[in-house]
């Protein structure tokens, strides 16, 4: 079993999403984030995870032994790159949240009219060749989410910037029911934090002593680069 400090963190950032998006759903107005953002903070959401799961159990004993704490600098730098790197090399994409494909479908034709003078619509694909924009729209349902993302490689990058603020500035008029659904990410982000403050309180020792160690590695760390800036101003 876990212990309390290391629960906390795998799961903390996944409370602390699920928050969020139960925060969005319960709005009555959509909220526009590109697809850049929306997977940055997924990847947050799970860094606590990778970081307890298979970053710490297959981390070798030699890397601990060579570097010490100074090897989670290197873990999370590399899932640092990792995570810009899928961020980088993503479709261009632009995710609506709390909000129908119905209801977001006469809003993106008034702005894809006003972008550009011949909109062609064919089925749930839209291409804008005067914008240099084709899309399709996927969406989720039960969460009220749609997105829109690039269909073929030949995507004009401004012109999505432009069909971002155009779309930014017409979906504050629109207003929407809340989404029922919100209620179970609130309630499963509230059960959730209920289990880690349930860990916390039954072994604080424990949480105090991990903090303590963390503490110690911190300042290892910053000894460390700090005596490494020395040295390279000295030379």
């Amino acid at each position: 079993m876990l212990d309390p400090f290391r629960l906390c963190v795998a799961l903390g950032p996944v409370v602390i999403y699920l928050f969020l998006l139960a925060a969005i759903n319960l709005f009555r107005r959509p909220l526009l984030v590109s697809g850049t953002r929306d997977a940055a903070a997924l990847g947050l959401a799970v860094s606590g995870l990778v970081f307890v799961g298979p970053a710490d159990l297959f981390l070798p004993v030699s890397a601990w032994i060579a570097f010490g704490p100074f090897v989670w600098v290197f873990v999370i730098g590399l899932y640092a790159l990792a995570l810009a790197l899928i961020l980088l090399l993503l479709r261009p994409r632009l995710v609506v949240y709390n909000i129908s494909a119905q209801e977001l479908r006469p809003v993106l034709a008034n702005v894809a009219a006003g972008l550009d003078a011949e909109p062609r619509w064919a089925g749930n694909a839209l291409a804008m060749p005067n914008l240099g924009v084709q899309l399709h729209l996927e969406w989720a349902h039960g969460m009220r989410t749609v997105s829109l993302i690039a269909t073929g490689s030949r995507q004009s990058h401004q012109g999505w910037r432009r069909l971002e603020e155009a779309l930014a500035g017409e979906l504050p008029a629109v207003q929407v029911g809340r989404n029922p659904h919100a209620a179970t990410l609130l309630a499963t982000a509230v059960i959730l934090g209920l289990l880690l403050f349930a860990a916390v309180f039954r072994d604080p020792q424990s949480v105090a002593a991990s903090l303590n160690g963390t503490e110690r590695s911190v300042l290892e760390i910053g000894r460390t680069l700090r005596d490494a800036l020395r040295l390279s101003q000295g030379s």
